[in-house]
This record gives C-alpha cells, structure tokens and sequence, in this order.
C-alpha cells in the first residue's frame, strides 16, 4: 500500500507545480528528440504564441545539449547498482507568468567554481551587455573538449530575458549536483 501512496504523492506534487513533463534518468540523443517532440506538441495544445514556443524550444534545446555534453558519472545512481552511473534529471513547469525549465545533474567539484563564476558573470549582465558578450564570445572562437564555445548559457540567458537560478549541492569528495531553473515567459 505504501508504494501507491508515493506515487500518488509523486503525482499530485507534479499536478500542484504544474509540471508538463518530468524525466530522470539516462539521456541519449533519442530521447533528446522524443522530449522535444512532447514538450512542442504540449505548447501547441496550450495555444501559446509562435513567440513564446519558440523560445521555451530554443531554451529546453540548449538546456538539453548541455545536459547531454555536460552529464557526469551520478554517485547515487552507481551506487544504486541499475545504472552505470549517466543520469540526469530535466522538468519543464507552466506557471502563470510563462515556463521554467529545471536541469539537474551531477558534475565534478572541480567544475564548481569556473561554472559559478561564469552564471554570476552572465547574471550580472543587462540584455545589450548579453548580447555584446555573446558575440564577443563568439568571434573568440575557442571551442571548448566538450565542443562548445561556452556560448549555451549565454544564449539561455538572453532567450530567458531573466536571471538564471542555479544551485550546487555538494555530494561528496569528488562531485556535486548542479540545479538550474531558467524562467521562459
């Protein structure tokens, strides 16, 4: 009985914040797609503006790169011995001012302070001074092991038109879990 009560519990807290879609769990480029397709078929249920779906799409696609390129070793999830250890949680919420987009994930604490530096640095920054620095950015042209130009949260940003909300939890000796809510409106 009380395995039912929990996920009844799981449910009705997902009814009360208004969640569309919630995912933990490993994330592969199929499932990228699968979630981009639900989640673009929910905004033209809802009958949002072209403008509004355009950028919680363009949003959860960054989001969802960065999940996927970013995604570290979860301690909990090896530890639970069903998973070798990729795993990674994204919620997407319909509120009365818009969206936010909710990315969880595992990353090493040597990551911590460069990735906190570079949220402050982009959450200091007015919508000109984002878009100058974007493109400073951009014309730099250093590409980062993991591919990218560190343009994703640039781009999240200026797309959001809101500060980004993040948070690390420190797991143990070796790794923290990065939480970040970006608000769509």
């Amino acid at each position: 009985m009380s395995g039912h009560l929990e996920i009844y519990d799981l449910y009705e807290k997902l009814e009360r914040k208004n969640i569309m879609i919630s995912f933990k769990g490993e994330l592969t480029s199929q499932l990228m797609e699968s979630i981009l397709t639900v989640v673009e078929r929910k905004l033209e249920g809802f009958s949002e503006s072209a403008s509004t779906r355009k950028k919680v799409f363009n949003v959860l696609v960054e989001l969802l790169q960065n999940l996927y390129h970013h995604r570290g070793v979860s301690p909990l999830a090896r530890a639970s011995g069903f998973s070798d250890g990729d795993s990674v949680i994204i919620m997407i919420a319909r509120n009365a001012t818009g969206y936010s987009i909710i990315t969880g994930n595992f990353i090493n604490n040597h990551d911590v302070e460069r990735l906190k530096l570079r949220l402050e640095e982009i959450n200091s920054m007015g919508a000109e001074e984002l878009k100058n620095f974007y493109k400073q950015v951009l014309s730099n042209g250093t590409i980062s092991q993991k591919g990218g130009a560190g343009l994703g949260m640039i781009d999240v940003a200026r797309k959001s038109k809101d500060k980004l909300e993040y948070g690390f939890i420190p797991f143990d000796e070796n790794h923290s879990f990065f939480s970040l809510n970006v608000k769509v409106a």
